[in-house]
């Protein structure tokens, strides 16, 4: 076993125990071989719309939100399993700017129609989390997204809250908003690049 392989087992043991930064440490090392792949899949006009660092923080949120149902031990299951997340997003984002490049083909309907009741955040965090350590682990977790996503102007709060934590598309995001899609593209990578700076800076 090599030493990468070896450093990433013990990491995640660790993490495993409720270590948040050996959960962050994990991400950390994979993150430039994530982002080569975000920018060879996001080509020509979607890159205009997608930074690949966006996807990269969209993977990484949902890595934390979901790790507790990572079975592996191995570097390369590990891998595994955040190329798919990510791959995820990425066949996300081309779908949600299909969408946008169809619909400004044709005039736009109106967005009057509200959409349900707002979700529970914390239990969107918590899903997948069963042991005492993985729930203290994303009690910390949560607080640090709490405390970056509640200094988000509202409105793109609203739209990253129900994008990207429950999973809302981007439709129907934008109906709650009473927005245009493009509209509310915008307003989520603006403020997707806000969050990843207040994480950033929190951690």
């Amino acid at each position: 076993m090599n030493d990468d392989a070896a450093n990433t087992s013990d990491l995640l043991e660790r993490a495993r125990r409720g270590n948040g930064e050996a959960l962050g440490r994990l991400l950390e090392l994979h993150r430039m071989a994530l982002h080569r792949l975000a920018e060879r899949q996001l080509d020509g006009r979607v890159a205009v719309r997608v930074a690949a660092s966006d996807v990269i923080q969209q993977t990484f949120l949902e890595a934390h939100r979901r790790f507790g149902q990572f079975a592996g031990r191995e570097e390369r299951e590990w891998a595994a399993w955040l190329r798919a997340i990510l791959e995820h997003k990425v066949a996300g984002a081309i779908r949600d700017h299909a969408l946008l490049q169809k619909r400004t083909v044709r005039r736009e309907r109106s967005m009057d129609q509200e959409q349900g009741s707002k979700a529970d955040l914390k239990q969107g965090l918590d899903a997948g989390y069963s042991s005492p350590s993985q729930k203290a682990m994303r009690v910390e977790e949560e607080a640090r997204l709490g405390r970056a996503l509640g200094a988000l102007p509202e409105d793109q709060r609203e739209a990253v809250r129900l994008r990207h934590l429950e999973g809302w598309a981007l439709e129907d995001v934008a109906r709650r908003l009473n927005r245009t899609p493009a509209a509310t593209a915008g307003l989520i990578k603006r403020g997707m690049q806000a969050l990843r700076r207040r994480l950033h800076e929190d951690h």
